[in-house]
């Protein structure tokens, strides 16, 4: 009876905290500032006052379109595209057909904080979003020598990051190339329409894969330049890694090399088999 009671109230005990922790959780989601979940979420794709990046400059974006048709935007771009809306669909056409994700923790009342915040920022002579100032000197070859020894983890990021290579591939890396985790950078540079662009996803990364890691461990200005002059030079070689048909070719030849293994001493051992069997049945005469 005492152990059936002690079992109720650990179990009631780690009901309580299961609750509370889920509590805190909601609560700090919910209390989030407004400001820091548009430079985490948002800032890699839009400026308020900077220009347009791979989505629009949302300066002054509430005279653009009514408040309604915002909040139901930011909270499920794909629906809104695929009712059918005009607007939608041009900006689907003006980001060369990069879809706007849905943002964790996108809820309606933070929707209306950041379109508030917005408002606020666009009346400002220069909102804290108008975005990183990438310089728009001449990458020079030491340059591109810097962004690949980054790439490639030969010179290790200041804030603790993973290299590139370690989930992306390029052309002309040599050897078996590099990750295929994530995309094939070659032309990422134009993908993400050059220097600009690129550099602001750079500063603040949105991949599920790469938003995780580099929260805590920012890209410095000093390094980005570098990777932007690699990108740069890729783009303008063209084409795409050639690795795969390397590694693949590797993988084959591998697994043909198991097979025949596993088989030659799958023989060899009916062979010794046979060979035993024979002497124990010369013996059995002697």
């Amino acid at each position: 009876m005492k152990r059936t009671s002690f079992a109720r109230s650990q179990i009631g005990t780690n009901v309580r905290w299961l609750l509370i922790v889920l509590f805190s959780v909601a609560s700090a989601g919910a209390q989030q500032d407004p400001a820091a979940f548009f430079r985490q979420n948002c800032a890699s794709c839009h400026t308020v006052g900077g220009g347009r990046l791979t989505g629009p400059d949302l300066k002054d974006v509430g005279q653009r379109k009514d408040r309604a048709w915002l909040t139901q935007w930011v909270q499920n771009p794909k629906a809104v595209i695929d009712s059918g809306d005009p607007y939608a669909a041009k900006l689907l056409q003006d980001a060369r057909g990069v879809l706007m994700p849905a943002v964790n923790g996108m809820s309606p009342a933070m929707a209306t904080a950041l379109l508030d915040l917005i408002d606020v920022e666009s009346k400002l002579p220069r909102s804290q979003f108008a975005g990183s100032q990438i310089s728009d000197r001449p990458f020079t070859p030491q340059d591109i020598a810097n962004g690949r020894a980054i790439f490639t983890g030969a010179t290790r990021l200041t804030g603790g990051g993973p290299p590139c290579i370690s989930c992306h591939t390029m052309k002309g890396l040599g050897g078996l190339s590099g990750g295929r985790l994530g995309p094939d950078l070659t032309l990422v540079y134009e993908r993400l329409q050059g220097r600009k662009g690129l550099g602001a996803w750079l500063t603040s990364p949105q991949s599920p894969t790469m938003a995780p890691v580099f929260r805590a461990s920012a890209m410095k200005p000093e390094e980005i330049l570098p990777l932007l002059a690699l990108f740069e030079d890729s783009a303008k070689r063209g084409g795409q890694d050639d690795a795969a048909a390397t590694m693949n070719f590797f993988l084959i030849s591998l697994g043909a090399m198991v097979v025949g293994l596993v088989s030659l001493d799958a023989m060899w051992k009916k062979r010794l088999r046979g060979v035993r069997r024979g002497l124990r049945e010369k013996r059995g005469k002697a």
